[in-house]
Order: C-alpha cells, then sequence, then structure tokens
C-alpha cells in the first residue's frame, strides 16, 4: 500500500504565508484595541475581516485569490490549525475555572444562562417568520428558517467571553467565574438545539433525536465527573515527580484535546469537551499550575490569536449596502442584543446579585463571537441561510463582542473585590507565569 502523499510544495508556501499575515494582523489590531480601551480579541477578530472578502476581497481581488483560494484543501489546513487554538483555548479557561465557586452557585448560573436563552430564542423565531423570503436560502421552508434564527440569536460565546474576561483581568472576580459558567450552560443547550434543527432541516427530526442528544450530554457530564475525573488526578501525580515540565503539559494537551474529541464524537462541539477538560485539570489537586503557565502563553498569544482571526475569513459586510439586508440586520442586532440582555440582566436579579453584577454579567454573557460564526457556518452548510443571512449573522456576532468590554468597565468598578477573589487572583498569576505583584499592578494600569 502507497504511503499518502506529502503536501504539495506550493499548498505548504501559501499555508504558512496565511499563519504568518493572519498571525500578524492579530497582533497588530489586538495591540491596538488595547490601546483604544478594549479587549484584544476585539483586533483579532477584525484581522479575519480585513484578510476576506470585506476588505482585501474588494479592493485586491487577485491578491485575495492568490493568498486565500477557494480550494476547501487548502482552507481547510488553515481552519484545523484554527480549530486547535480554540479547543486550547477554551481548556486553558476550564483550567482558570474556580470548581468550588461554580459548583456553590451552579443554581444560580443555570437560572441565568436559562433565562438568557428563553427570551432570545422566542424573539428570534418570531422574527425569523416574519422575515422577507429573499432572506431564506433557496427552497427552505419557513419554520426551519425561523428555528435556526432563534437559535442564531440565543446562543453565547464562550471563547470570545473567555478571551473579553482575560484580556480585562476579570477572570477571578466572581462574576466573570459565573459569566464564564453561564457561558457553558448556554453552549451546552445552544448545541443540543442546534443539533436538533440541523437534524429537522438534513433528515427530520424525531422524539428520539431529542431524547439522544440529551442522554449523551447527560453522559458526558457524569463520565466526566466520576470516572476522568480520578484518573487525571492520577496521571497529573505521576507527572509531579518529572523535574521538568513537559510531562505536566503534554498531559494538560492530551486531557483537552482528547475530552474535545469524546464530545465532537457524541455530536456536540468539541469546545464543550474542551472546557470539561479543563476543568477537570483546574479540580485535581496534583496539579502545580506554575507548571502549565509555558502553555498558557503559547496558546494565549499565538493560537488564540489565529483561531479569532480565521473566523473572520468568510464574512462579506459588502452585502449590507442594499437596504434589505441592512434594515434586516438592525431589526436582527436589535432583537439579539435586547432579547439576551434583557434575559441575562433578569436572570441575575431574579438570583439576588445586585444591579450592577447583573449589569456586568448581562454585558459579557451577550456577547457571541465565534460561536455563533459556527452556527452560522453551519447554517450555510445545510442551506439554512444565505450569503446574506450568514454576513448579518456574523455582523451581530461582532458587534455584540465589541459591546461587552465598556460595559464590563462601567460595571465593574462599582463591584467590590472580595477577600476570595484575591485569593484567586494570586493563584491565577502563577498560572499566568508572573507574580502577583505583577499582576495587580498590570490590573491596575
Amino acid at each position: 500500500m502507497a504511503p499518502p502523499p506529502s503536501i504539495a510544495p506550493h499548498a505548504l508556501l501559501i499555508f504558512l504565508l496565511q499563519v504568518g499575515l493572519l498571525l500578524s494582523a492579530a497582533l497588530l489590531l489586538g495591540r491596538l484595541a488595547r490601546r483604544l480601551g478594549m479587549p484584544a480579541v476585539v483586533g483579532e477578530l477584525c484581522a479575519g475581516v480585513f484578510f476576506g472578502p470585506t476588505v482585501l476581497g474588494h479592493l485586491a481581488p487577485a491578491a485575495s485569490a492568490w493568498l486565500l483560494p477557494r480550494d476547501a484543501g487548502q482552507f481547510h489546513l488553515l481552519d484545523a490549525i484554527g480549530q486547535i487554538g480554540v479547543v486550547l483555548f477554551v481548556g486553558v479557561t476550564g483550567i482558570e475555572v474556580d470548581f468550588g465557586l461554580v459548583r456553590r452557585k451552579g443554581s444560580i448560573a443555570l437560572r441565568i444562562g436559562i433565562a438568557g436563552m428563553v427570551i432570545p430564542l422566542g424573539a428570534g423565531i418570531i422574527a425569523g417568520m416574519l422575515a422577507p423570503r429573499s432572506l431564506l436560502a433557496g427552497s427552505m421552508n419557513r419554520e426551519a428558517f425561523a428555528l435556526f434564527v432563534g437559535v442564531a440569536m440565543c446562543v453565547s460565546a464562550l471563547p470570545v467571553i473567555a478571551k473579553t474576561l482575560s484580556d480585562m483581568n476579570l477572570l477571578h472576580r466572581n462574576i466573570g467565574q459565573l459569566t464564564i459558567a453561564a457561558g457553558v450552560i448556554d453552549d451546552a443547550v445552544g448545541w443540543l438545539l442546534l443539533s436538533i434543527v440541523s437534524a429537522m432541516v438534513t433528515v427530520g427530526v424525531r422524539g428520539g433525536t431529542v431524547a439522544s442528544s440529551v442522554g449523551l450530554l447527560a453522559v458526558a457530564v457524569l463520565v466526566a465527573s466520576t470516572i476522568a475525573r480520578p484518573l487525571v488526578r492520577l496521571a497529573f501525580a505521576r507527572c509531579q515527580r518529572s523535574p521538568e515540565d513537559g510531562p505536566t503539559i503534554a498531559t494538560a494537551v492530551l486531557v483537552i484535546v482528547g475530552s474535545a474529541a469524546a464530545t465532537q464524537a457524541m455530536g456536540f462541539e468539541a469546545t464543550f469537551g474542551a472546557f470539561l477538560g479543563g476543568l477537570l485539570i483546574g479540580s485535581a489537586k496534583s496539579v502545580e499550575l506554575s507548571r502549565l503557565a509555558p502553555l498558557r502563553a503559547v496558546v494565549v498569544s499565538v493560537f488564540a490569536p489565529l483561531f479569532f482571526a480565521t473566523a473572520g475569513l468568510r464574512v462579506d459586510l459588502t452585502v449590507l449596502r442594499h437596504p434589505v439586508p441592512l434594515i434586516a440586520a438592525a431589526v436582527a442586532l436589535l432583537i439579539a442584543v435586547a432579547g439576551k440582555f434583557a434575559g441575562a440582566y433578569l436572570g441575575a436579579l431574579s438570583s439576588k446579585l445586585t444591579k450592577w453584577e447583573a449589569l456586568a454579567l448581562a454585558g459579557g454573557i451577550n456577547a457571541r463571537g465565534v460561536i455563533q460564526i459556527v452556527v452560522a457556518t453551519v447554517g450555510l452548510r445545510v442551506g439554512v441561510l444565505n450569503t446574506t443571512t450568514y454576513t448579518i449573522v456574523i455582523l451581530i456576532a461582532i458587534i455584540t463582542s465589541l459591546m461587552a468590554p465598556p460595559i464590563l468597565r462601567r460595571a465593574m468598578p462599582r463591584i467590590v473585590e472580595t477577600e476570595e477573589e484575591t485569593e484567586r487572583r494570586r493563584a491565577l498569576a502563577v498560572f499566568r507565569g508572573r507574580l502577583p505583584d505583577a499582576d495587580r499592578d498590570s490590573e491596575a494600569a
């Protein structure tokens, strides 16, 4: 049996140039975003928009076609490194979550997560039923389109929420931890709804499909908490015997990637499994977080910016120059923001959080980012969305991601930092590879 052929020299050249240019643009625009008072993730998302059809494809189509050829195999190389990036980044975020706080506040996170989904889901379904026919793809039936719009309106973006909180040094705060926990619930329910709607469009939804999806979700959480947790703890206890950091880092990557593969095999998004893997690592008492600091540095500085940059490459904002798509985009944005914000805010108030805590939490969970981009990509692939509606969904993802930082910046100074949060900040400073004093100085800046 002949071995598989190697990658062609020209394809390798294009791939290396794509990675180099996207990473450079993501880093430069990320630094510019921070200078303007926004998290770096905002600039990183815009890097992909710049190299995509919106800017480069419009101003220099020949250069765009050479750098980003339409060949699926070529583009999948870039997609692959982006997927590795988001899986590792979400896993690292899971490591930083205070598992004890999430366990104590789980009912609050559940209430906020569900409230933040129900209102925008209902509003999105109504909007989909009333949308102009030109926004529907081909002969797609309106009911399926409306359900898909509802799902797109209600999901949150765990990677973007995590990156925003990380950029703003808010992951150690209780509100940051609650936002992450509520985001996980949104993610889990969102992927469940997405799998149901996708099945409805492609093969037709049945009661067994829904039941099996819910059952698999419960199995994933049960296996992670009962079987995987002691195995992970034992693996890291053995790694600690080595004087080098390599075995600990390699084991962490294996846990994150393996967990991601498991949930992907179940029909859920890989990022959900990656987050569970991160939680397993963070809750293992045998892990020295200082040994994982090099992994976090590479993931946050290289892989995550690459993923956020690749997320914008398929966006074409030039379709909004026509009146109908522009009006539809404005209405969809209003529904998405009002529904998600109102649901999360009311859910937080009903959980006896203060108005400033509710504002910060609603502002953070309102960020759609890349999860909505993934949902839009699925909709485009299965034929629910056309190019115009795909772009509208992506636009909502970018704008809601831009909205989170100013809301958090306004609300968080009015929430007093507790002693528990201070201790958590010191622990995270070790994981991030810097002393607590340095962490405090950067936070004050």
